[in-house]
């Protein structure tokens, strides 16, 4: 090799190390906090790209027709709205009726409800942990061992995302406003 090439190549791998020891003293200077704070800003980007406030936020009639009650972000099917027994489905190729809150979905599973999916500790999921949220997200099933997680929650979907995702929408969920709301539990088929 000769002694310009050498130059080059050690020139290269000290700029190359350089850059990661300045990119390694940006991360710690920007501490855990800052950190946490970029996972809950992407958690927040996530949960609003995948519509989680469609169902998980009731809806009231607002100025331009339909639209999520943000008062009451993420919270869940109101515990204050008791519904009526669902209607029979409608024949044909229809399979579910939704309420007008779009919190309560009726179809050949029952009735289910949309949880509550704000950190309250006894409504919510202030007791869950970040992997009970992924073994859910993942195996469909409440808090990763518990009963299936009904239609229309796309589980499948969320829980396609990658680990780093999954970790952005707990944190994002964990920084939201706890709103004590009980949802129902879920009706099944030969109780309608």
């Amino acid at each position: 090799m000769s002694l310009h090439r050498l130059v080059t190549v050690l020139l290269v791998a000290a700029v190359t190390l350089l850059v990661a020891l300045l990119a390694l003293a940006d991360a710690v200077a920007a501490g855990p906090g800052d950190v946490e704070r970029g996972a809950v800003e992407r958690g927040a980007y996530l949960v609003r790209a995948m519509a989680c406030n469609d169902c998980h936020t009731p809806w009231k009639v607002g100025p331009r027709g339909p639209e999520p009650d943000m008062s009451r972000m993420l919270s869940g099917h109101p515990s204050d709205l008791v519904m009526p027994a669902a209607p029979a489905l409608p024949p044909g190729p229809w399979l579910v009726v939704s309420s007008g809150t779009n919190t309560a979905w009726a179809g050949p599973w029952g009735v289910s409800f949309t949880a509550n999916l704000t950190p309250d500790p006894e409504t919510g999921l202030g007791k869950w942990t970040e992997q009970n949220f992924a073994d859910a997200m993942r195996s469909g099933r409440h808090m990763g061992r518990g009963r299936r997680i009904l239609p229309p929650m796309p589980y499948p979907a969320v829980g396609g995302l990658t680990d780093a995702d999954l970790h952005a929408v707990w944190a994002y969920l964990r920084s939201i406003p706890a709103v004590r709301n009980r949802v129902p539990d879920p009706v099944a088929p030969a109780a309608r």
